[in-house]
Formats: structure tokens, C-alpha cells, sequence
């Protein structure tokens, strides 16, 4: 069994939206999401991460 993710389904969702990947996860579930996107959207998280911990600075 695999460990639970560090994002949470909602900002998982938001994340795929904002890079037009969400009818895939709609469509096909996250296994059909491409490498290339989830490294996206990974990429993404800390970015929305580091800008939070920066404005609570």
C-alpha cells in the first residue's frame, strides 16, 4: 500500500484545472495523468507553498 500524498484532494483538483489536466483525472482517474504533467503540478504546489510561507513572513 502506498503512503498518502502530501496535497490534498481539493488542491490536487485546483492544481489540474489551472493546467487543464482535470478532465483526464474526470475522464480517467490520476493514473492517466502523464509524468510530464504531474511533475507540473508538483512544481506548481511548491510554488503556491513558498509563496504562502513567504506572505505569513
Amino acid at each position: 500500500m502506498r503512503g498518502r500524498g502530501m496535497m490534498s484532494d481539493v488542491l490536487k483538483e485546483e492544481i489540474a484545472k489551472e493546467l487543464g489536466v482535470y478532465d483526464i483525472v474526470k475522464k480517467s482517474g490520476w493514473g492517466a495523468v502523464s509524468s510530464r504533467d504531474c511533475g507540473n503540478m508538483v512544481t506548481r504546489a511548491i510554488e503556491i507553498a513558498e509563496k504562502a510561507v513567504k506572505n505569513n513572513s
